[in-house]
């Protein structure tokens, strides 16, 4: 694998593009099938919100799920292959844009507030600081942050609990995945740490868990912004402009 994981990770979204859409619109992660697709889903409804950002939209599944239930939704994701496919599934209720995550700040008078944030196994980098921080500059007064990570005592494996990077070979996705994913593991214990340093103050723990193992399959974490004023959740902000 190249040093530069960040760079091979990029690059892996964009040569499987074409296969993640597959295995996603076909469901062939049980895993997501059985718990994590549906324990995002409820976790942003439970909020009741208005506008959602989902950062890292991939294929679009989440934004095409909220905005069938009436949620203004926007999805931006730094895989250009990925948002033209999800704009390729036409609806209109869902909007997507091209757009790193670190640069999410700069692009903030044209996307506008947004009720709830959503990254759904969509921090994957190592330095994750400058993302974080971007997230603050769109959350309207009073959002949430939800973050789903892969839960890190089940994610490790045999490996040992200590940070580092990985590789996701999507061995069990089907078939059509042309490049290995460079991923980075966190513990619980450096989860919680980074998301403190960066402003963010936890509200809620969830662990979903597989119906038939009953062990852990994700970590699901509700935040609030410490630079964020306290009104409601589901306080709206001016409509974004068309992605």
């Amino acid at each position: 694998m190249p040093r530069d994981y960040r760079e091979q990770l990029a690059l892996s979204w964009q040569a499987n593009a074409d296969a993640w859409t597959a295995a996603v619109r076909e469901q062939r992660s049980e895993n997501r099938r059985l718990v994590t697709d549906a324990a995002i889903l409820q976790a942003v409804l439970a909020l009741t919100p208005s506008r959602v950002l989902d950062v890292g939209c991939g294929e679009g599944w989440l934004c095409r799920g909220l905005a069938a239930r009436g949620i203004e939704v926007v999805g931006v994701d730094s895989s250009a292959p990925l948002i033209e496919v999800a704009r390729a599934a036409d609806d209109p209720r869902a909007r997507y844009r091209v757009c790193g995550y670190a640069e999410l700040a700069s692009q903030a008078s044209e996307l506008g507030r947004f009720d709830v944030l959503v990254c759904n196994f969509a921090l994957l980098e190592e330095s994750l600081t400058p993302t974080l921080d971007a997230l603050h500059g769109v959350l309207a007064p009073g959002g949430r942050l939800l973050i789903q990570t892969l839960h890190p005592w089940r994610a490790c494996d045999d490996a040992s609990y200590r940070d580092g990077w990985r590789v996701e070979t999507f061995a069990g996705f089907g078939a059509g995945f042309e490049q290995p994913m460079p991923w980075f593991f966190r513990t619980l214990e450096s989860w919680l740490s980074l998301l403190n340093a960066s402003g963010w103050r936890l509200q809620r723990l969830q662990e979903p868990l597989h119906p038939e193992s009953e062990q852990p399959v994700s970590l699901l974490l509700l935040l609030s912004s410490a630079h964020n004023g306290a009104a409601s959740p589901t306080a709206s902000s001016a409509a974004a402009t068309a992605c």
